[in-house]
């Protein structure tokens, strides 16, 4: 089959559309693990067993399950529950607790790296837990993390078609209802795989300037 300039032309519409929706998807999901994957974090670190040993067995489940297991579970099982999500909201929430797995380790490994004689320097001068959190130690953690977390994000976003599996409108989708519409392959899936490259690229271009910015901090 030949490639149609003028076909590609009237499909890109569609196919923006959806690459929009891809990206929504992939920032929300990010925010969604940055936040919860913090909170396992310090859940991990806590002097409670019970809830440091239940999170850390939470944290092992989901990151031992795969995403798309986890995806059908929100969006088809949850509703026998009376939990019903729509088809974007159940995908953010699926990506983000899935990656808030790994960047709790993330943030696990920032928030150690940060000697003992910080958390007694804080102790001593009458510090209360949460100024220490924020005031302290987050501020020290969180810069050597970046790179790892922005690689993170980056595997996300080529994760997101997995939407398509809970009918998610995004850039996969889209193309595949094109492609089943039209009878034509070549074009949709082909620009679905340069607009995929183009962001990686972007994206490892990225990374190396993090890596360079902030790989030496804390060392």
């Amino acid at each position: 089959m030949e490639w149609d300039w003028e076909f590609a032309a009237s499909i890109m519409p569609q196919l923006l559309a959806g690459f929009r929706i891809t990206l929504i998807a992939t920032a929300l999901g990010a925010v969604v693990a940055a936040v919860l994957g913090l909170v396992f974090a310090i859940l991990r670190r806590s002097r409670n067993r019970i809830l440091s040993r239940g999170t850390g067995f939470v944290v092992e489940f989901i990151r031992g399950t795969p995403l798309l297991v986890q995806l059908y579970f929100i969006f088809y099982v949850l509703p026998d529950l009376g939990i019903r999500l729509p088809a974007l909201t159940a995908g953010v929430i699926g990506m983000g607790l899935h990656y808030a797995t790994y960047a709790s380790e993330v943030y696990r490994g920032g928030i150690e790296a940060v000697s003992r004689g910080q958390w007694e320097a804080a102790k001593a001068t009458n510090l209360n837990a949460r100024q220490t959190w924020i005031h302290i130690i987050l501020p020290q953690a969180v810069p050597p993390m970046i790179p790892a977390m922005a690689n993170y994000l980056l595997a996300m976003f080529k994760e997101t078609p997995l939407l398509s599996a809970i009918t998610v409108l995004e850039l996969m989708n889209q193309a595949r209802s094109v492609a089943n519409s039209s009878y034509r392959y070549v074009e949709p899936m082909t620009l679905v795989g340069v607009m995929f490259l183009i962001v990686s690229v972007i994206s490892v271009v990225g990374l190396r300037w993090l890596e360079r910015r902030y790989g030496g901090v804390g060392k």
